[in-house]
């Protein structure tokens, strides 16, 4: 089961001990420092989470702190002009619901996990919760007339996540995956070698099973290729070519790139979609820290960002 975000596990331990007070970004206009979804946690003495920092979060842990000193389960709904009426130049909008959360309309905690959709009603003195399946709800406005008694919410809990498929448990894999773990991925690690069985989050693969595998990561999903071997590395290649990724990115210089791209047209492979190197052109080191965080920048530029900068 995926786990849950980070302020729903906060959020969790406070319950029943101390007054918790949430701020949840429902829409923004123009430039904001975050988007729709986004939530924190303000208590007495202590906050979790940001909405992007300045005097925006400055004002809104106020407002929070404020809230505590209403009934549970009381909230309000607050719009921000991003101009110089509040010190900052963002020139965006941000409409904000601070709320007093009621412990006792917590329930829905138990079952908000990573990719399911909480669904939260207004009623007049609370927040109504429960998580469901069900499609996200039409964006709301930044502006006009405000959310209010009977409006339906429905978000997703936590961010969605891409599949990313990485091959190879070495130096740089393992530099690779503890970049990629605090962002939006989801990711399936593999290595044929029994060495790195151990390691934390690989999948042993053996290498007669490289079609199967590759037959079964999800669609759309992107696929790293950096293994200790070239062989392997080209074997998966293939497997990888024909398979319905989103990208197919293989670790390399340059003489390796056009030694794999003539192997490829020899074996009737269309390597059209094959990136060699990975990473971001820009970005030169050969530390695996540095080639992780260049392929992790990629990879948020595939699924979240700018195309061009992934190949």
């Amino acid at each position: 089961m995926a786990a849950a975000p980070d302020w729903i596990a906060r959020l969790r331990a406070s319950l029943g001990s101390e007054k918790v007070a949430m701020v949840s970004i429902l829409a923004t206009e123009g430039s904001a420092p975050r988007g729709a979804g986004v939530r924190m946690l303000v208590g007495a003495d202590w906050q979790h989470g940001t909405i992007g920092g300045g005097r925006l979060e400055y004002q809104a842990i106020e407002q929070a702190r404020a809230v505590l000193d209403h009934a549970a389960g009381s909230w309000r709904i607050q719009d921000y002009p991003l101009g110089p009426l509040l010190g900052q130049c963002c020139g965006g909008r941000v409409r904000l619901m601070i709320e007093h959360v009621d412990p006792a309309g917590t329930a829905w905690i138990e079952e908000a996990v990573a990719g399911r959709m909480l669904v939260s009603r207004l009623a007049e003195d609370r927040v109504v919760r429960t998580v469901e399946q069900r499609a996200l709800s039409t964006p709301l406005p930044a502006r006009g007339d405000r959310p209010g008694v009977g409006t339906v919410i429905v978000d997703r809990v936590g961010q969605e996540r891409h599949p990313v498929a990485l091959f190879g448990a070495g130096h740089v894999g393992q530099a690779v995956a503890a970049a990629l773990a605090p962002l939006p991925f989801s990711l399936a690690w593999f290595d044929s070698r029994e060495e790195y069985a151990s390691v934390p989050g690989v999948t042993p693969i053996a290498t007669a099973d490289l079609g199967a595998c590759i037959a079964d990561i999800a669609p759309g999903a992107a696929i790293l290729i950096l293994t200790h071997d070239h062989d392997l590395d080209y074997r998966i290649t293939v497997e990888a070519l024909k398979s319905p990724a989103a990208f197919v990115g293989l670790i390399g210089s340059a003489t390796k790139r056009a030694r794999f791209l003539a192997r490829l047209a020899r074996d009737g492979v269309d390597a059209a979609r094959l990136t060699c190197p990975i990473g971001l052109a820009d970005v030169r080191g050969k530390e695996p820290e540095v080639i992780a965080i260049s392929v992790a920048a990629q990879m948020l530029a595939l699924f979240l960002g700018t195309p061009s900068l992934v190949r």
